[in-house]
């Protein structure tokens, strides 16, 4: 192995949001496979809410993104930065975000080193005074990779030129499987059918939620060969959804389940592999899902549910402002019938987006190979 590159990964780790630790965890896969690939060691430095559990979980050097101090020392040992993925430049959550993931660029760019975007999804961005904020941090990055065509059309309104900007996947869908874990087939080969279930709240009256509990009861009473197993993706908040839904399937509680208190990305992974099919609120549920060839069914709640899904030429069966219960329960019981249909009309699909995960690691590696 030749020369060792230490990276600083910036990103909304450490929050114990499945979702957003899978992305870190698919980061340092394919940033350690082509470091190798490229004679490099790449020592990862991750800026993390929770750093003592983000270094005891992945093996990996962690400092608070919080502190100042120990956010300007990780920059300074370090030859880079790698901002991403997920959706870190958008103020619907809030107005804090944008500035916070700027301010790393920006100082990480002061201190002269080589800055990295690595398949962020951008957007919402309401206030156009973000606008020139994010131009500015962009301009000097060596290398912008987005997740969607509509995360590079936003950038392009910025004026960041779009031939500088390349559309990847979310770097989730080249998460692997632990090798000891028996795959997807085999784990859902059983009499009994299991439909995974993830839910996060988003409407304030919870009118979503109401209508996925009476689509769920109407799926359990048409089909007595069928679980629900309930996957929380950010905790706790995703528990509490879940058990709001859990609570109004009356009759039928006996054959539900929760997925409690899982944290590292690969057991949800797994958990989500032995599933029949998967119906989804949570973008990492159905990324999962597609890697793993489990059938899906998509609940909207934001643009990027969307995206992704068309890419794989499907479309959310209901949203959460428009949710037809009885569509959803039909979609779900015509694929619990034909999962390998599913599963052969999308392969080809499923695994391109598998292999243009690596891209960003791939040119980040081959930057430092050559400088």
């Amino acid at each position: 192995m030749g020369a060792s590159i230490q990276i600083v990964l910036s990103g909304y780790y450490g929050f114990d949001n499945s979702g957003d630790e899978a992305v870190l965890q698919s980061i340092l896969f394919a940033l350690e496979e082509q470091g190798r690939a490229q004679g490099l060691r790449i020592d990862p430095i991750v800026l993390s809410a929770n750093p003592e559990k983000t270094s005891q979980m992945y093996g990996v050097k962690a400092y608070h993104r919080m502190k100042p101090g120990a956010l300007f020392r990780a920059l300074r040992e370090a030859d880079g930065l790698i901002s991403g993925g997920g959706s870190l430049l958008q103020d619907a959550t809030s107005a804090k975000t944008i500035p916070y993931y700027v301010a790393v660029i920006k100082l990480a760019q002061w201190l002269g080193k080589p800055t990295f975007i690595y398949s962020q999804g951008v957007g919402p961005v309401n206030r156009r005074m973000f606008d020139g904020w994010i131009r500015g941090a962009f301009k000097g990055c060596r290398y912008i990779s987005v997740r969607d065509t509509e995360s590079a059309d936003l950038l392009a309104t910025m004026r960041i030129p779009r031939e500088r900007i390349e559309v990847v996947p979310d770097p989730v869908m080249g998460l692997p499987l632990r090798e000891a874990t028996q795959s997807a087939a085999e784990a859902g080969s059983g009499a009994e059918r299991t439909i995974g279930v993830s839910v996060r709240f988003w409407n304030q009256d919870r009118s979503e939620l109401e209508a996925l509990s009476r689509s769920l009861a109407e799926l359990l009473a048409a089909r007595t060969d069928v679980r629900l197993r309930f996957l929380p993706f950010h905790l706790p908040s995703d528990e509490v959804a879940s058990q709001f839904v859990i609570d109004r399937l009356g009759d039928h509680a006996g054959r539900v389940e929760m997925a409690s208190g899982i944290v590292h990305p690969q057991d949800m992974l797994q958990q989500v592999a032995g599933c029949d099919l998967l119906i989804g609120m949570r973008l990492h549920s159905l990324i999962y899902a597609a890697s793993q060839y489990v059938p899906m069914v998509g609940i909207s709640y934001d643009p990027k549910i969307d995206q992704f899904l068309h890419r794989l030429g499907m479309k959310a069966v209901a949203s959460t402002s428009h949710f037809d219960a009885e569509a959803l329960t039909a979609e779900a019981l015509r694929l619990l019938d034909h999962r390998s249909e599913w599963a052969s009309s999308r392969s080809a699909a499923i695994e391109a987006l598998k292999a243009q995960a690596q891209r960003p690691a791939q040119q980040i590696a081959a930057f430092y190979k050559t400088n």
